[in-house]
């Protein structure tokens, strides 16, 4: 945002008439050049001239040396413009006083002159507005000044210029036009040496201000000699710039000797003058894509990681092979020594055994210490619970209330730079420093109107149409209106808007054109001045902005290429809001008041407005993505409860009995499934309440998905101890049976348990807080439910089968079923016969995996869907689409959308420079200014350097330099700006108050400031640079002066903010920054490209440099985590991986069966990446948390399957059977088939986050998961699993299940019963 004046302007209030004078003027006829020729050889009678078809015409009387064209002032404008005598005249000796004068501003001219005293003011005082531009530069700052010097006080003037045309003004002849002859060396020269000098307060070229944006040297001529309009800055008359000389003239060409950029003596910064041999030896910015690596087979390009990946399958199938051929060749060789006796099943064996009378042999499993441990805990506690199982429930629950009340501390996190930004964030620290010591960035309040596309061809119709400007003139009187309540105060947007000059708002609409005034549409020309002002927004009057400022339309207008402005098929309304630093009181609470009344409007007024005119809206405001966070957290309710539903019906249905009408009520399990859903309630709450009570805010994202998430974690678990309480024999007694049940599946359950946890407490290292906030209450979340189930749940089974045993209704214990209306109950005192999905599991699934066949092309899939994955791995794109975040019906999600598509400028970037020492013996200065004798590697001259590589750099244009505008300001060649009175004090410009008031007409050159002189002489300064003092006392005027059209340097408004003034007495500015913009991003790539480039260029420019400096961008600190996404996700991944590695291996004593179960695990987890990259899912904090879980959630497909096989007697292909019978069917119903029923229904969510990161990524687990866990383990352990713990011992008595003092209290328990 800029704020200056323009110099030179064109402008006319009717544009018809403005474009009409634009136009070439008609050449006088024949006839009359005849006539005139005449009377010139009757005047003057020197020699003969016949004149034949000559279109050249004359006032003059002579062209020659010391002779002038024009000569003293004849009269003046009705807007106080001088006008020169078009009378030729000899030239003058002026005296010594005025000689030095003249000489000070051009000292090409010495001896005689052709201007007077008034005339030489008057040329000082207009190219006055034109120095501020132009200083930075001095070459081209000193053919400039030549150009108008020639043109006012050369004593050669008659000799190239040519008075062409006259006016009268109350009676005296004027001068209205002339031709200026100049040579096209010295036209060159001009424009080359200025084309690419800088205005950086506006981060343009200086010639967009004082060329009218000029291409070429006839472009800029063509504006220089444009007559301006009455009140208006610019030559009082038409300049004919002419490079030829008229036949028969005598005239000549003006070609006095002009400086290149690059001269030595005068030269240009590189920023100024890139051409320069000091710059173009200095090497570009490196780009920041690398190339990824390739490799060419025939006409295919395949990537390095591709090949690779083939590469390794062909190596790893072929081992698979060589290792099979082998491996039959071995067993067909050993068949021959087979026993007489072989058995074809473990059943076999024992039965064999027990045909035989005397000792007896049976299958004893040869345990770890640990395993052998928790299986002796689980098998004590099982009694013990099935004993008390009233006191464990109660005491369970009461420990869980106690746990809940840290709910009355309970709060949730909304603000997204609360839960997107983690501590240490570099990203943080900078924006701290930003705001605190320079501005927080302004609040943002956006309306785009766009055009619908053509139903025939579909383009876009343009937007700048009449009507539309009338509509945007409405809305813009609501939004003016708009009145919102805050604590009793009403609240406008001109008690909150950005105001950078005076009292009007700063906002960005293109009917700032009209001065945001209706009235002016007409009275300006309108559209045809709007498509005017968008081409000349620089450089015309009224195309300035109602707050003194030029306009950008790219900032205003989207949907167009190029400069086509006319074409644009949307507007872009800005209504920036001041903003307050977060902890600092509650100044922004009256800007969030405006801002909810605002989209409140939108919503209500002016979207039905728009889209009755055909047109589209989008709006948005700073609170809005937080409003619509909060209003997320209540969308997916009715998602959520039918998703708990659904998973409550299917508990219940699969951890019942098969349903047969009469006995239905008796083995239905519905209050054991309700209970199972109520543990994982408590269990949430539990964890939440800790938290809280430690002062840990919630988020909305745990409150939706962190009960889900232990539900389907937990159902597991329910299903597979109910699973195994039926599969003890109903000959024992209850507590038997649940003490078998919990030594049989309690350490694997344990080690799922533990691994889960594990797995989601690894999410706590991730630095976004809401992912680790949503690890750390999940971990915690597990572990409760877990303890819960081996408490409450277990003592809740005990009380159901009792329930059951006593023929009482299931979910009305008091109702008691007498046994003779009963028929016998199966699976209620009776051992239960094998399910369909067992049978499935031992006699179809098995036997199928059982296939050499089918085990070579489950490994071969496996493996090729794995690497195939590695490789698509590198496809994922970090980032998080702001769209997915919120709810699908969000307003938000079109307005994100139409930011994409038409906004043309990229976000503010900033160079933030720390301690920046200004003392004169400091090189500081140099190091970062971009004008005349600053460094040629100095910041900003390698701003603009990388500016020119955009692509890479993702820098758009030079930056606005403070710096270089205030050493500007203070130079005796910019001696309109920094003046100072006769008592030292600041003195402004003449063209502002106390020097002039705008309201008393044109201002007198002998007002109050008459006395003024500048602040310092050349000799004031040293290399052109101020003194620490100097600086010192300075640097505030400079940053309160106005711009105006005398001195465009003023730093108010532009620079109010970008130097932190606190203790910059000491000779150090603790901070300043340096303004420059992103080129447009449109995807979450460019953002954090855009950063990782900005980083780059710092830290290069600070080594270089050895100063500290950093970037700064708005939205740096929502993007800074995806700069090591990918080191983040694979350290976590393995931390994960590794903990549950040592966890079983710590548990099962086993490196072999803990190596297949890591392997799996790694498998799962690579391929859920695979299915990211197709399903085109981003890496992020969410999902990378999702990765973690997910291997905590896969290890129950591995680890009870694994564990049963390592149980199990016989050989692989035996034992692989028995795990699948015992825990296969557990393991597909229990595990995949319930989560499989509560992901499905996040399908239906609201939220488009669930839809991605919950639905889309859980689904691919489950699928993943189970083919992993039910196809491909089997087959691995069929291959290469462990040897069995089981063995065959020879016994002399009966084995006892239990110590002698167990089995006697069993009994007693038992006789007691049956009493």
């Amino acid at each position: 945002m800029v704020f200056p004046s323009n110099l030179f302007p064109i402008s006319d209030l009717e544009e018809k008439k403005r474009r009409r004078s634009l136009r070439p003027e008609k050449k006088m006829g024949q006839p009359s050049v005849l006539i005139y020729a005449v009377i010139i050889l009757l005047q003057v009678s020197i020699f003969s001239l016949v004149v034949a078809g000559s279109e050249y015409s004359s006032i003059g009387e002579r062209h020659g040396n010391e002779y002038c064209a024009m000569y003293d002032i004849c009269g003046k404008r009705d807007d106080g413009k001088v006008l020169n005598c078009p009378y030729g005249s000899p030239s003058i000796k002026p005296d010594e006083l005025f000689s030095a004068r003249i000489q000070s501003l051009c000292p090409t001219i010495s001896g005689n002159v052709c201007c007077t005293e008034a005339q030489f003011d008057t040329l000082r005082q207009q190219v006055q507005q034109a120095i501020p531009f132009l200083v930075g530069c001095p070459s081209c700052l000193r053919n400039f000044l030549n150009l108008f010097c020639e043109l006012s006080c050369s004593p050669d003037q008659s000799l190239y210029i040519n008075v062409t045309s006259i006016s009268e003004v109350n009676g005296t002849s004027t001068v209205d036009g002339i031709d200026f002859l100049i040579s096209h060396t010295f036209g060159e020269a001009l424009y080359n040496s200025c084309k690419d000098v800088k205005f950086g307060t506006m981060n343009t070229r200086s010639l967009d201000f004082v060329g009218g944006g000029a291409k070429s040297v006839k472009d800029w001529f063509t504006f220089l000699g444009q007559k301006a309009d009455l009140g208006l800055p610019g030559s009082p008359y038409t300049i004919n710039f002419r490079q030829g000389i008229p036949e028969f003239s005598g005239m000549e060409l003006m070609n006095v000797s002009a400086y290149s950029c690059g001269d030595t003596s005068l030269g240009c910064s590189c920023g100024d003058c890139p051409s320069s041999p000091v710059c173009s030896d200095l090497e570009p910015p490196s780009p920041t894509h690398d190339d990824p690596c390739s490799i060419k087979i025939g006409s295919f390009k395949v990537k390095c990681m591709d090949f690779s990946m083939a590469l390794l399958y062909a190596v790893l199938i072929s081992a698979l092979f060589g290792w099979l051929l082998f491996h039959r060749t071995r067993e067909t060789n050993t068949s021959a020594s087979k026993p007489l006796l072989e058995f074809t099943d473990a059943d076999e064996i024992d039965t064999a055994y027990r045909q035989k009378d005397g000792p007896q042999v049976v299958n004893e499993v040869q345990l770890s210490t640990l395993q052998e441990y928790m299986t002796t805990c689980f098998r004590k506690y099982g009694i013990w619970v099935a004993r008390n199982p009233t006191f464990v429930l109660y005491s369970s629950l009461a420990i869980v209330l106690l746990l809940c009340l840290g709910l009355v501390r309970f709060q949730v996190e909304t603000r997204p730079e609360k839960l997107w930004v983690g501590r240490g964030s570099r990203a943080a620290e900078e924006k701290h420093i930003f705001d605190r010591h320079l501005a927080p960035f302004y609040r943002v309040q956006q309306l785009i109107f766009a055009t619908i596309p053509d139903s025939k061809d579909g383009k876009f119709p343009s937007i700048v149409t009449e009507d539309n400007f009338q509509l945007l003139f409405d809305i813009q009187e609501k939004v003016d209106g708009i009145r919102a309540n805050h604590s009793g105060t009403l609240v406008s947007l001109t008690d909150i808007c950005l105001k950078p000059l005076g009292d009007d708002c700063a906002s960005q609409s293109v009917l700032q054109y009209f001065k945001m005034d209706p009235y002016n549409f007409d009275d300006y020309g309108g559209i045809e001045h709007a498509e005017y002002c968008f081409q000349h927004y620089t450089s015309t009057e009224t195309c300035l902005s109602a707050f003194k400022a030029p306009l950008d339309p790219s900032i205003v207008l989207g949907g167009f290429s190029g400069n086509n402005y006319s074409e644009a098929s949307s507007f872009i309304i800005t209504y920036p809001v001041i903003n307050a630093v977060d902890d600092v009181g509650t100044e922004n609470e009256k800007a969030i008041a405006w801002e909810r009344a605002f989209i409140q409007l939108a919503k209500d007024e002016l979207l039905p407005m728009v889209q009755s005119r055909n047109l589209t809206l989008s709006f948005s405001s700073e609170s809005s993505i937080e409003d619509e966070l909060k209003r997320e957290s209540t969308a997916d309710v009715t998602t959520i409860l039918i998703s708990y539903l659904v998973m409550f019906a299917y508990i219940s249905i699969t951890l019942g009995d098969a349903p047969r009408l009469s006995t239905f009520y008796i083995s239905s399990k519905v209050s054991l499934g309700l209970s199972g859903v109520v543990i994982v309630v408590f269990s949430v709450l539990g964890s939440v309440g800790i938290f809280s009570a430690l002062g840990i805010k919630s988020t909305l994202i745990i409150m939706e998905v962190v009960p889900f998430l232990v539900l389907a974690v937990g159902v597991d678990n329910m299903c597979i101890l109910v699973h195994a309480v039926k599969r003890q024999s109903g000959d024992l007694p209850l507590e038997v049976q649940v003490s078998s049940a919990l030594a049989e599946v309690g350490p694997s359950i344990a080690l799922a348990s533990l691994s889960e946890v594990l797995a989601f407490a690894v999410g706590s290292f991730i630095s976004m807080p809401a992912c680790r906030v949503f690890s750390m209450f999940a971990a915690l979340a597990v572990l409760l439910d877990f303890l819960l189930q081996v408490t409450a749940f277990v003592a809740l089974i005990v009380l159901d089968f009792s329930r059951a045993a006593d023929n009482r209704v299931d979910c009305f214990p008091c109702i008691k079923i007498r046994s003779s209306s009963l028929e016998n109950i199966e699976g209620v005192g009776h051992q239960k016969a094998p399910g369909l999905l067992a049978r499935y599991m031992e006699e179809v699934h098995a036997r199928i995996l059982g296939i050499w066949g089918v085990k070579i092309a489950v490994v071969a899939i496996f493996a090729a869907f794995s690497l195939a994955s590695i490789a698509l791995c590198t496809r994922i794109e970090p980032g998080l689409e702001q769209s997915i975040v919120l709810p699908r019906d969000s307003y938000l999600q079109g307005y994100f959308s139409d930011l994409g598509e038409y906004l043309r400028v990229g976000p503010p970037l900033y160079f933030v420079v720390k301690d920046y020492n200004y003392s004169s013996e400091s090189s500081h200065t140099n190091k970062i200014c971009s004008i005349s004798q600053c460094d040629s590697n100095s910041l900003l001259n390698e701003i603009s350097r990388a500016s020119l590589n955009p692509e890479s750099t993702y820098i758009a244009k030079p930056a606005a330099s403070w710096l270089d505008d205030f050493l500007v300001w203070i130079s005796p060649e910019a001696f309109s700006c920094c003046r100072k009175f006769v008592d030292g004090s600041y003195c402004p410009p003449d063209d502002q108050p106390p020097c002039c008031s705008p309201d008393e007409g044109p201002c007198n050159p002998d007002s109050v400031c008459k006395d003024c002189t500048t602040c310092f002489r050349h000799s004031d300064l040293s290399n052109d640079r101020p003194s620490t003092t100097q600086f010192r006392e300075k640097l505030p005027w400079f940053l309160n002066a106005l711009p105006s059209s005398d001195c465009a340097k003023g730093g108010h408004g532009a620079f109010t903010t970008s130097v932190d003034l606190n203790g910059y007495e000491w000779g150090v500015i603790q901070a300043s920054e340096f303004r420059t913009y992103h080129t447009p991003l449109r995807k979450q790539g460019d953002y954090v490209n855009s950063l990782r480039a900005a980083r780059e260029f710092s830290s290069r420019v600070s080594k270089s440099l050895k100063m500290e400096i950093f970037p700064y961008s708005v939205f740096y600190i929502f993007f800074e985590q995806y700069l090591d996404i990918w080191g983040t996700a694979l350290v976590n991944i393995a931390i994960a991986l590794g903990a549950i590695f040592i966890a079983s291996l710590i548990i099962t004593s086993s490196l072999w069966s803990s190596g297949i179960i890591l392997l799996v695990l790694t498998m799962i987890v690579v391929d859920l990446m695979g299915v990211m990259a197709i399903l085109g899912i981003q890496l992020n904090a969410v999902s990378v948390v999702n990765l973690i879980m997910s291997i905590g959630i896969a290890v129950e497909f591995c680890v009870h399957l694994s564990h049963a096989f390592s149980v199990s007697y016989g050989d692989r292909e035996k034992r692989v059977k028995e795990a699948l019978r015992t825990m296969g069917s557990s393991v597909f119903s229990g595990i995949t088939i319930t989560k499989l029923v509560g992901v499905i229904v996040l399908y239906f969510a609201r939220s488009e986050i669930f839809v991605v990161y919950y639905f889309q990524m859980y689904l691919a687990l489950v699928l993943i998961g189970f083919l992993h866990g039910l196809v491909f383990l089997p087959v691995i352990l069929s291959l290469f699993g462990p040897p069995s713990r089981c063995v065959p011992i020879r016994k002399e008595q009966e084995v006892q299940v239990f110590s002698s003092q167990e089995d006697e209290e069993v009994r007693t328990v038992s006789n007691h019963d049956h009493n």
